[in-house]
């Protein structure tokens, strides 16, 4: 919206009807269908007109304001300009979003400036020029020109002496004396001072006068008094002496306050006064004078104040990223600028009701919501009444629908309005609510979010309660506009954030749901690192006492990286992660084993009959056949036993094992039948066996080998893993699986589930994180590491661990120590489990003070009764650990 108040420059400027008082520019469509609308409202802001024409191509990202501010870490401010939609002359102020995703600029008409200089007169022929740093004018006193002056013209260009003055002014000395020049045989005075307007950019400010503005009067009255006095001489010599030194004194006390009004010193007392009405009447002039320019001066201070203030609000408001302490920066910004003894800010809830976010109140000392810690209980306002229809009864509501500012000078006799709980509260109170302004929070191009209203404005130094002027109202409305567009943007951000945190969360139970074992693993370790994390932040003494997250950016980083530490499982087959017996693949294999011992048992029972048919004695063939199954079923209760891991696989289990699948069977089928054309591959550089064939009863066959290709995956080719790769994917072989060490799984296996935290690692590595989520990747990817450097993938050691690290190990290991989801383990208790964690502490695996404020801290025991089962839950003698090497 563009405010021109009767500006005829611009209202000419776009052919606007003679009533226009407002002008708005409305800009729709892409490229080369993009055009602009001008609409044209009266004072009271109805449509009376409006002109449609195309506007070129507009990309703020080329213009000097977007390049300069987006590579500065503090607001700028650019040289004053030519806007080309107004023709009219103004200034940019600019600031880079966090992060650099983008630039926040605000344009700032200088249109206003001109009318605001010409209502400051400083003598009949002198007036003030502002200048920027090219010495362009940007408003300049009508009377120091000739016609109307074309934007940013320079000083030297306009054809005005006096102005030219004012350039060699500055051209010679800059500074803020006052000085006495010569111009025509004209004496001058100029003074110029300067205005920070923000970084590096200034204003100057030039004030230049005749000399003889200040002095004629005096110099007239002078010699008509000496001329008088001549006269006298000779007709009233002996009145002459005795007024003589009166007049002589008025005199040096009006030529002494003239030099004074030279200086801009404006507070010596009134003159007395005098029986010589000239004198009298010129004393009293002097005064008005001295009176009217010391009001003038202050309101110019007291403006100038206020825009420096609302800058320095917007800068800091672009900058801040608690919405609580942004929402109490706009309010009590507001009631700076007014004055105002109270104020509220409501934000739009997603129920259509204005929820209090914010109450200040100076003179009941009331301070809720914000950073007070104080919660807001007071009752939302509603925006619809329960028939669905908009609710102008309440003055905030009806702002919201209006999207307009509502003042009021007394809310007691306003009738248009219910302030019945104004007034009840009042009452309660001992408090008298009266004047109010309530203006509707609406960011750019978005719809209103909430109200801003202010109670009870006064003058400054005063508790008299006043209305609000509209003049303070133009500042309020610019504070809202920014602080509305502030709001929006950090809601915005706060969304991303939580659809940030569900994906993940996301994630890590799709994970966990992948397999119905370990399912909650991912959930519990964030939970159990946090709660370490909270305890070591708040150590004062010993190693941890300068460990802390210091931010809620710092622990939103921390808390990601937990939940995100095993997302390298998707890639992981469950099979694997579930492996709960050796020959288990997709499937237990021990079925196909149990067959082929079927089929032995079937040949025995087979060549008892047959031997009895060529006339064996049936006993001996019968003891013969008894004697075989014996064997085959002590047999197959030792390979099923050898199918279940264990801690330890003693050397003669294995020959005997070697031994049972050197027997043989006869298969009648061909082997390759109903395969994939995949699995088909592994058998091709094996020619098929003639039928029937014999086989072994155990075997490592060629095609039970799935090969590597290539040695580490390329992924990973330049994250810095050290790690062993087997030569081989897999490994299926019947004998190779059933002759695992320890556990059920086999070298390839274990890999393969080690290489999850590489997956990890890979992720998250080529994330384009934010700076404050840089170290995400490695709080997710350290948890498999050790102290010693002994750990995976990386090998990283105590130096290149941190805390947070540190925190995440202990955490990953003590959820799978004492989770009971585990196929391949019982549930241990919670005394057996700090006793394993406390032998990585004595190895040196983990960080021994960590461990030891996991158990003093009683971390242990809080997350047992939250997650361990009843029955896993025992007494623990932490004494016996803590501090123990």
């Amino acid at each position: 919206m563009i405010a021109t108040r009767g500006d005829q420059r611009v209202l000419a400027a776009h052919e606007a009807p003679a009533e226009t008082r407002w002008i708005v520019r409305v800009i729709a469509g892409e490229g080369e269908a993009r055009a602009q609308t001008w609409l044209f409202l009266d004072d009271g802001r109805h449509e009376i007109g409006r002109r449609a024409e195309p506007t070129p191509g507009y990309d703020p990202r080329q213009r000097p304001w977007y390049a300069t501010a987006s590579t500065a870490e503090t607001a700028q401010l650019s040289a004053p300009y030519v806007f080309n939609s107004l023709g009219a002359p103004g200034i940019t102020a600019s600031r880079r979003l966090p992060g650099g995703r983008g630039v926040f600029g605000v344009d700032v008409t200088l249109t206003g400036l001109d009318s605001l200089i010409a209502r400051h007169a400083i003598s009949a022929h002198g007036g003030v020029v502002l200048f920027d740093d090219a010495q362009r004018v940007l408003a300049v006193s009508p009377v120091l020109v000739e016609g109307p002056v074309a934007p940013l013209t320079s000083l030297r260009d306009l054809g005005s002496p006096l102005l030219r003055t004012v350039a060699d002014a500055k051209d010679a000395s800059g500074d803020g004396a006052l000085r006495e020049v010569e111009l025509a045989g004209n004496r001058l005075m100029v003074q110029l001072s300067e205005w920070q307007a923000g970084g590096s950019r200034r204003i100057g400010i030039g004030i230049i006068a005749p000399a003889d503005d200040f002095v004629d009067h005096i110099r007239v009255m002078r010699t008509q008094i000496l001329l008088l006095a001549l006269v006298g001489l000779a007709v009233f010599v002996p009145a002459a002496v005795v007024f003589s030194s009166r007049m002589a004194t008025a005199v040096r006390a009006l030529a002494a306050d003239a030099d004074r009004v030279r200086q801009l010193d404006f507070t010596a007392a009134p003159p007395l006064p005098s029986r010589i009405v000239e004198f009298d009447n010129l004393g009293q002039a002097f005064s008005l004078m001295k009176r009217t320019l010391a009001t003038r001066q202050k309101q110019l201070d007291e403006t100038q104040g206020k825009l420096a203030r609302l800058v320095d609000l917007g800068i800091a408001m672009s900058a801040e990223r608690d919405s609580n302490r942004l929402m109490e920066m706009v309010l009590l910004g507001a009631k700076e600028l007014t004055n105002a003894d109270g104020g509220t800010l409501y934000i739009r809830g997603e129920d259509d009701k204005l929820h209090f976010q914010i109450v200040r109140n100076d003179t009941l000392d009331v301070a809720l919501g914000g950073t007070s810690g104080n919660e807001v209980t007071i009752p939302p306002v509603a925006l619809y009444d329960t028939e669905g229809a908009a609710n102008h009864r309440n003055v905030v509501s009806h702002a919201v629908h209006e999207q307009q500012t509502v003042t009021i000078a007394d809310a007691y006799d306003s009738s248009r309005f219910d302030f019945s709980g104004t007034r009840l509260f009042d009452e309660r109170n001992g408090y008298r609510s009266k004047s109010f302004m309530t203006v509707p929070l609406k960011p750019r191009g978005g719809d209103v979010i909430g109200a801003l209203q202010l109670i009870n404005a006064r003058p400054p130094n005063s508790d008299t309660v006043v209305p609000f002027s509209p003049e303070i109202q133009r500042f309020v409305e610019a504070l809202a506009a920014q602080a509305a567009t502030a709001l929006y943007n950090r809601e915005l951000l706060s969304a991303q954030e939580r659809l940030m945190d569900s994906m993940i969360q996301l994630i890590a139970g799709a994970i966990d749901a992948k397999s119905p074992y370990t399912g909650g693993h991912c959930a519990r370790v964030p939970e159990l690192a946090l709660m370490l994390a909270e305890e070591a932040s708040v150590q004062s003494r010993g190693p941890l006492a300068g460990f802390r997250f210091e931010t809620e950016e710092e622990w939103r980083e921390f808390r990601i990286g937990a939940w995100l530490h095993d997302c390298g499982k998707v890639v992981t087959p469950e099979y694997i992660v579930d492996k709960a017996t050796k020959l288990e693949t997709i499937y237990n294999r021990i079925h196909e084993v149990r067959i082929r011992f079927e089929v032995l048992l079937r040949d025995a029972e087979i060549a008892r009959l047959e031997a009895v048919a060529a006339g064996t004695d049936p006993a001996e063939a019968a003891a013969v056949c008894a004697e075989r199954k014996a064997r085959l079923l002590d047999d197959f209760a030792f390979v099923a036993e050898c199918n279940v891991g264990g801690e330890y696989f003693a050397p003669e289990k294995v020959e005997r094992l070697k031994r049972i699948a050197e027997t043989t069977w006869t298969r009648h089928f061909d082997d390759r039948l109903g395969l994939a054309h995949e699995e088909l591959k592994r058998y091709a550089g094996v020619p098929a066996a003639p039928l029937p064939a014999v086989e072994s009863l155990l075997a490592d066959k060629p095609w039970h080998v799935i090969p590597r290709d290539g040695g580490i995956h390329r992924a990973y080719a330049d994250l810095g893993f050290q790690v062993k790769v087997p030569e081989n994917l897999y490994n299926l072989g019947e004998v190779y699986n059933l002759s695992i060490g320890r556990g059920t799984l086999t070298e390839e296996d274990r890999f393969k589930i080690n290489e999850h935290i590489m997956q990890t690692i890979a992720m998250l590595e080529r994330l384009p994180f934010p700076k404050h989520l840089k170290r995400v990747p490695e709080y997710a990817g350290t948890h498999h590491e050790t102290l010693t450097g002994s750990g995976y993938p990386r090998k990283l050691d105590a130096q290149r661990l941190s805390v947070p690290a540190r925190i995440m190990a202990i955490a990953d290991i003590f959820e799978a120590l004492t989770a009971s989801d585990r196929p391949y383990k019982k549930a241990k208790t919670l005394s057996e489990s700090v006793k394993i964690l406390s032998f990585f502490k004595k190895d040196g695996h983990i960080d021994p003070h960590l461990f030891d404020l996991f158990l003093t801290s009683g971390v242990y025991r809080r997350y047992a009764e939250r997650y361990l089962l009843p029955e896993q839950i025992d007494e623990v003698d932490i004494g016996a650990y803590v501090g123990a090497a």
